[in-house]
This record gives structure tokens, C-alpha cells and sequence, in this order.
């Protein structure tokens, strides 16, 4: 009887393996679109593990190297301002450089550029020097407002507020050709231009997608990856940002980022609570960055682009993404695609360069629809993400409640119950 009982489950294994190999070998139409993607790209896959596992030593580097609670506040300010500082004479720096090398009337380019390239490598050494501390103040800051907002558990908010300013990965993106919407999307390590357009290429004619490589501004891995920038009112904001898909991510919405709709609601919200928080961190912080001023100052210059130039891009784009939508839902794929194409000219005879203009693009622009407009055009799931955070008492109870949804319905039916 052991006998037989040990034959009979050898017996079982072996149907198990069989039905596992006629699984795998079978049509391949059963691999996941998802799949078929890395299979394209995977020579370009981004290393997340190495990634993560570097910038977890330079956190735990941050932390020997002390609390900035020791600084006092204006210590914090004037580092985070040299830091800010030091990025733009690097950059202005780096460019006074490339241009001696492509001037035609210097022949000694690298003698020309000695003191310049030495004046380069002392920013750079001083900036690698206080990099790791100043991450570490603007840490502080935004958990400091996320205190404020009753987003922590006992003054921390979980997870900690961790990101790392490092050269970002790229994103490439897919949306099927006959409806707009991100179906899926394969991080990248930075390839070249002629590369990522290969690269779209062959998985747009093997798969009959629609693809685009997208460089990012920030990623929400852990630490969150942040792009280097003078803009400290976009680094703020992006830092809260990266932080809320953290936040969403260890709730329903977050953990069920599969779909264009709850794409859209994810994106949407990071951006709407990203941009609050980024606000308040400048309002307490660095006051003289979020005066109405600079906002002014905005409008004005806005304004002063319209009066030359008579084209409005966020309205052009609105304008281009409406019309696709319309073509797409009359099965006109075909003439949808050459309108695409004519439009990007038109972006481009106005001093806007968009490599490519097609359903991908749009996939990805437009699930960031924080803002009326652009390239969401009439899609209206952004709109009511806004509408859910304009009638909710709070930012804490805005995110508490579109956290908790898996589905556009239940966005719908929580902005009929406010009213």
C-alpha cells in the first residue's frame, strides 16, 4: 500500500510537469502583453536592485553622518540655497566648456577650458560633499509638513520620507493604437535617442501598440529616485509626490495601478497632494519662493508669450488629444495617426520639439491631469480626482477616502454622496 501511494504521487508529479511543458510551449498569445514587452526590451531593463541597494548605503551614510535637527533653521535654508547654487554654476559652468570645444577658432580647446574644468571639478567635489546632507534636511522639511497634515503615526509617516537625486531611468510606455490609455509600461536604463526610437519601433510593428520612451522627472521606487534640479519648488513638490505613490501603495488604489482609469487616479492624486505639500514645504521654509510674486511674475510672462506668439500649447494640446479621441472612437486609426503627425509640426513651427505625437503620448501626458486641459483632453477621470479634492474638508481626508477605491465607479459615486 506505501508502494502504491508513493507511485501514485510520483504518477500525479508527472502529469504536473507534463501540463507545465504543454502550458509553456503552447501559443504564445497567451503571454501576457506585459511579457511580450520585456521580451523586446530587456537588453534595456533598468537594474532596480543595484539601484536600491546603492542608495540605501548612501541613507544609511546620511545617517552617520548626523540629524540636520542639529542645524538650526536658517542653516538648513542657506544649505539647501548653496546646494541650489552650486547645481547652476555646474551647469553654466559645464556649458561655458562644450561651447570652447564646438568653437572652430580655438585649437587648443583643452587648454583654453583648464581653469574652467578646474573650477568644475571643485563644484563637483563640494556638491558630492554636502549632496547626502541637504537630501537629508529636505527629508525632514517635508515630513515636518506631512506632521502638519496629520499624515504621520506618531510625528513619522510610513514609510519615512527617503529619496535620492540620482540620473533617472526612462520609461516606455504602451497604449493600444484604436483607444488611448497606458496598458502597460517597462522602466529603461537611459538609451540614446536613435536607440529609443528602434526600440519603439520593433515593439510597435511585433506587438500593433503604440509606444513612446518618456524620460521621467521622478520614480517611485524605495528611495524614491529624483531628478537633479535648480527648481526648488518642482523638487519639493516631486519629493511629496513620490512620497504619496509610496503612501498609495500599501493601499487599495495604489496596489491596483492596472488599469488607464486608476492610472490616471494614481497620477492624478500624487500630483494634487504632491503639489500641496510642496507648497506648504516652501511657505514655511523658503517663503520668499512662494510668495504670489513668483506666481505673478507666471501670469505675466504667460500672457506676454501669448501676445507674441498668439498659441496657447495646453489648449493646442486639449485641442489635438479631443479630435484623436473622436477619430479613434470612429474606428479611423489610420487618419487619426497622420493628424497626430501633422499636429506635431504644428508643436514644432511654435518652438515646442515633440519627438513623437501618438496614442502613447498622450497615454502617458495625459494621466497627469492635476491641472484642466492638455493632453487629458476630455478624458473625465482627472477631472474628478480635482472635484473629490475640492469637496473634501482636508488633503488628509481626500487621500484617506480615493485611497481606499479599485474602480472610476466608486470615484463617481463618492462625489455624488459630497453633493
Amino acid at each position: 500500500m506505501f508502494i502504491m501511494k508513493i507511485f501514485e504521487k510520483i504518477l500525479g508529479y508527472f502529469f504536473v510537469v507534463v501540463l507545465f511543458l504543454s502550458c509553456t510551449f503552447s501559443n504564445a498569445q497567451i503571454i501576457s502583453l506585459q511579457d511580450r514587452v520585456q521580451i523586446l526590451a530587456s537588453r534595456n531593463a533598468f537594474d532596480f536592485f543595484s539601484w536600491i541597494s546603492k542608495a540605501t548605503l548612501v541613507k544609511l551614510t546620511q545617517s552617520a553622518i548626523g540629524t540636520p535637527r542639529y542645524l538650526s533653521k536658517q542653516e538648513q535654508v542657506s544649505l539647501v540655497n548653496e546646494n541650489i547654487h552650486i547645481i547652476r554654476e555646474i551647469e553654466n559652468t559645464s556649458h561655458e566648456i562644450d561651447l570652447i570645444y564646438s568653437d572652430p577658432n580655438i585649437t587648443d580647446p583643452a587648454t583654453t577650458s583648464l581653469e574652467l574644468r578646474h573650477s568644475l571639478e571643485q563644484l563637483n567635489n563640494r556638491l558630492d560633499a554636502i549632496a547626502p546632507l541637504v537630501e537629508a534636511v529636505l527629508e525632514m522639511q517635508v515630513t515636518d509638513v506631512l506632521n502638519d497634515l496629520q499624515l504621520t503615526s506618531f510625528g513619522q509617516p510610513i514609510p519615512w520620507v527617503l529619496y535620492h537625486v540620482t540620473p533617472l531611468p526612462q520609461n516606455l510606455v504602451i497604449s493600444r493604437r484604436d483607444k488611448i490609455g497606458a496598458e502597460t509600461n517597462y522602466i529603461l536604463t537611459p538609451i540614446s535617442t536613435s536607440e529609443a526610437t528602434d526600440l519603439e519601433n520593433s515593439v510597435d510593428k511585433k506587438l500593433g501598440v503604440s509606444s513612446l520612451v518618456v524620460n521621467i522627472g521622478g520614480l517611485a521606487a524605495y528611495p524614491t529616485m529624483i531628478m537633479r534640479t535648480t527648481a526648488l519648488d518642482w523638487l519639493t513638490d516631486t519629493i511629496a509626490h513620490e512620497w504619496i505613490h509610496i503612501y498609495l501603495g500599501q493601499r487599495p488604489l495604489g496596489n491596483n495601478y492596472t488599469t488607464p482609469e486608476l492610472r490616471t487616479m494614481n497620477e492624478t492624486t500624487a500630483s494634487i497632494a504632491g503639489g500641496e505639500i510642496g507648497k506648504l514645504v516652501l511657505q514655511r521654509y523658503y517663503p520668499e519662493l512662494s510668495s504670489t510674486g513668483s506666481e505673478q511674475l507666471e501670469l505675466i510672462s504667460h500672457k506676454t508669450q501669448l501676445i507674441l506668439d498668439e498659441f496657447d500649447y495646453r489648449a493646442e494640446m486639449h485641442t489635438t488629444r479631443v479630435r484623436v479621441d473622436t477619430l479613434l472612437e470612429q474606428g479611423k486609426i489610420q487618419e487619426a495617426e497622420e493628424y497626430m503627425e501633422q499636429r506635431r509640426k504644428v508643436f514644432w513651427d511654435h518652438g515646442y520639439p515633440i519627438r513623437k505625437l501618438n496614442q502613447a503620448y498622450f497615454a502617458f501626458h495625459g494621466s497627469y491631469a492635476d491641472t484642466p486641459g492638455g493632453a487629458a483632453g476630455e478624458d473625465p477621470v482627472g477631472p474628478a480626482v480635482r472635484a473629490l479634492r475640492a469637496k473634501s474638508p482636508s488633503l488628509k481626508s481626500f487621500l484617506e477616502r480615493i485611497s481606499t477605491m479599485t474602480t472610476f465607479k466608486e470615484l463617481q459615486e463618492a462625489i455624488k454622496d459630497i453633493q
